[in-house]
């Protein structure tokens, strides 16, 4: 049986990881302005393996409208070229033999919207997975009642678990109302 404080530093834990998670999330969503981790989730073949582009390449945002991905080595410009080209990313990269840019047009009424929804779909998932932690957390109390741990003590346990919850919850929500106006923002 788990005692109380070990519980509660277990939820408290995990639901510092959904928000870790959450704001990872969002960093790599597009919001109008050059941001350099929009290209984190690109492979580039490399020798064989599919490998993350920041590893075979310098990627920086010089200005608001424009990322440059430097290769380490020249030669594998190309298949950095085609790897953003496949990518999700939706920009076309240009590439003038030593260095590929990415133009990062302005975003239309339409995709600020998409992104919005995107965010807050993003934001309710992160909010699903801190109610399922803390329903975690008052069945390992519940379960620890019948086992002997003291009623008022499991009860005031709950009572810390939902204050968790709730904090964690506005944590959330301030994540997703900042992305939401960034993206918003004009």
């Amino acid at each position: 049986m788990k005692d109380i404080e070990t519980i509660l530093k277990e939820s408290k834990a995990s639901m510092q990881d959904t928000i870790a998670f959450l704001d990872e999330k969002l960093a790599k969503i597009r919001a109008g302005r050059a941001n350099p981790k929009i290209l984190d989730d690109i492979l580039v073949p490399y020798y064989g393996s599919p490998t993350p582009l920041n590893n075979v390449a310098n990627v920086s945002a010089p200005d608001a409208k424009t990322i440059i991905v430097t290769p380490y080595e020249k030669s594998i410009i190309k298949d950095i070229e085609k790897a953003i080209m496949d990518s999700e990313v939706g920009i076309t990269p240009e590439n003038n033999g030593e260095i590929i840019r990415l133009g990062i047009p302005p975003l239309t009424e339409e995709r600020r919207k998409q992104l919005a929804k995107q965010v807050k779909g993003e934001a309710e998932n992160a909010k699903i997975s801190i109610r399922n932690t803390r329903r975690d957390a008052i069945d390992l109390l519940k379960k620890g009642t019948k086992e002997g741990l003291p009623e008022d003590a499991a009860k005031n346990a709950e009572n810390d678990v939902q204050k968790l919850h709730d904090q964690f919850v506005k944590k959330i929500d301030d994540l997703y109302a900042a992305k939401e106006k960034e993206i918003m923002t004009v």
